[in-house]
């Protein structure tokens, strides 16, 4: 069975941190949407104009996984959309898979998704939120997965390539071949040296 991934894209959202995570997946056949908050059309945070598939409603209920992208403007606006909110909660309840890089994850506090769990975000981003909490872990890892939680983060723009793969792998799609065809492996074996 195709497995099913939302990009949640807002005004003012970190473009790589968006589009990577639909570009990585659908390479690996997942079936990806991207969701507009507000709009089938949306600016990002640096100028680009992207195209949404729809627009959000009551079927983001039916994802494996709904991902937030980062840009602080982007994470704001998702973090104020109360019926985005919602619709998160109520996946969250329901041990459904959510994930949210960089600034994204200022929405999951507000949300009350980060309780109890380990998480990571942009160098600093915590400070926001870090008092709206309950026993939550701040971790400096690029990815963080949370298990219990059903919960990923990742860190920031260089970072979306780690952050797509891992979803994969969360969604039990190998990532292996895009790894290689994409260079992956190549930069990460090169970035150690």
């Amino acid at each position: 069975m195709t497995k099913t991934a939302a990009v949640m894209i807002a005004p003012g959202c970190e473009e790589i941190e968006a589009l990577t995570p639909v570009d990585a997946l659908r390479r690996l056949g997942v079936k990806v949407d991207m969701v507009g908050l507000e709009s089938i059309d949306v600016m990002g945070a640096h100028g680009i104009k992207l195209t949404c598939d729809k627009v959000m409603d009551e079927s983001l209920l039916d994802y494996d996984i709904v991902i937030f992208p980062g840009g602080s403007k982007g994470a704001d606006n998702l973090r104020g959309s109360d019926q985005l909110m919602d619709l998160i909660q109520q996946r969250h309840a329901a041990g459904k898979w959510n994930a949210a890089m960089c600034s994204g994850p200022v929405a999951f506090a507000r949300y009350g998704l980060l309780d109890n769990c380990t998480y990571t975000c942009f160098p600093g981003v915590e400070k926001q939120f870090e008092n709206d909490i309950k026993n939550a872990t701040h971790s400096d890892e690029i990815v963080v997965v949370d298990e219990a939680g059903k919960i990923i983060t990742s860190r920031g723009p260089a970072t979306a390539m780690a952050y797509a793969f891992k979803i994969a792998e969360i969604l039990g799609v190998d990532p292996a071949p895009q790894e290689e065809a994409m260079l992956y492996n190549y930069l990460r074996d090169e970035m150690r040296k």
